[in-house]
């Protein structure tokens, strides 16, 4: 796996310091789901229009990949990676994991 994992808590934690600076979040949701719910500053870059997107992508600038629950940005890290992309990480949980963890007043759906 040429990717690493990152949870919601240690997404927050990073943010409330400001380590973010320089960082990608790329949420790989469709339209209508990043409208019920999304963390702030997440890009909208949906899975069905990864061949629009992906090569747009600085692949050495640190980018973490979310969806609904991880799967499908486990399978955008994974595509990345073997195009050598080289500073992924996966959300873990996604942001229904996120909302459970970290920001309650982003729906569940």
């Amino acid at each position: 796996m040429g990717f690493g994992k990152i949870t919601p808590a240690e997404l927050d934690e990073r943010r409330q310091r400001g380590g973010d600076d320089d960082l990608l979040l790329i949420d790989v949701r469709e339209q209508d789901e990043f409208d019920l719910a999304r963390i702030e500053g997440a890009q909208l870059l949906p899975l069905s229009r990864f061949n629009e997107w992906a090569a747009k992508l600085d692949p050495e600038r640190e980018t973490i990949i979310m969806c609904h629950h991880g799967i499908r940005s486990a399978q955008v890290c994974a595509a990345l990676s073997r195009q050598g992309f080289t500073n992924l990480l996966n959300l873990s949980g996604g942001i229904d994991r996120w909302s459970c963890e970290v920001d309650r007043t982003v729906p569940r759906y």
